[in-house]
């Protein structure tokens, strides 16, 4: 315990300081609230914060604090807890399309091919691009709160799931449900030649 305190506080496994390294954090939103008080007005912060990995991992936070870089730490760190694994197909794109809804926003993300980019705007492509998604094109209808859209997108997000998820819960191979698409596309295309 003495060696712990000699150190100054919190003992942190190098592990842990290697993980938080390759974590990318953007800053969506800083709104500014005003009290009206007696003396006045005061005034805090509220920041919304997307972090990621981009290998799949992202996860959003939002703090409040009477100084940005206050609020946009509190931000930081309910971000870093709450983050989620979304599987991605083949490190770059969704595996098939999604639509999510918090409140009045609505989005739809797309799976799209390869060289397409990130189509999507403002706060969703903040949320996108810390996943690590590099072809996907993504709508916003209703509200353009960011943070609706952001609750919006991970909803969406929740909604992915890969073959290998899908087979598990079927009972089944990946190479069944895989193969039977493939057979289905190369059935369609004898047909069409003959």
């Amino acid at each position: 315990m003495a060696r712990r305190e000699e150190r100054g506080g919190r003992d942190r496994s190098p592990a842990g300081d290697e993980r938080d390294s390759d974590i990318v954090e953007k800053l969506v939103h800083i709104n500014r609230v005003a009290a009206t008080v007696k003396g006045g007005r005061r005034f805090s912060f509220a920041a919304l914060m997307v972090v990621g990995d981009q290998k799949g991992r992202v996860g959003f936070g939002h703090g409040k604090a009477r100084e940005v870089p206050e609020a946009i730490r509190k931000a930081t760190e309910e971000a870093k807890k709450s983050m989620v694994r979304v599987p991605l197909r083949e490190s770059r794109t969704l595996h098939h399309d999604g639509a999510g809804r918090h409140g009045a926003g609505k989005v739809m993300l797309r799976a799209a091919p390869p060289g397409t980019g990130v189509i999507a705007g403002g706060p969703m492509r903040a949320v996108l691009e810390t996943l690590g998604v590099q072809d996907v094109v993504a709508k916003s209808v209703g509200s353009s709160n960011p943070y609706n859209m952001v609750r919006a997108t991970f909803d969406a997000l929740k909604g992915q799931s890969s073959p290998r998820q899908v087979a598990s819960k079927r009972g089944k191979k990946v190479g069944d449900l895989l193969g039977r698409r493939n057979d289905g596309a190369s059935a369609a295309a004898e047909t069409a030649e003959g």
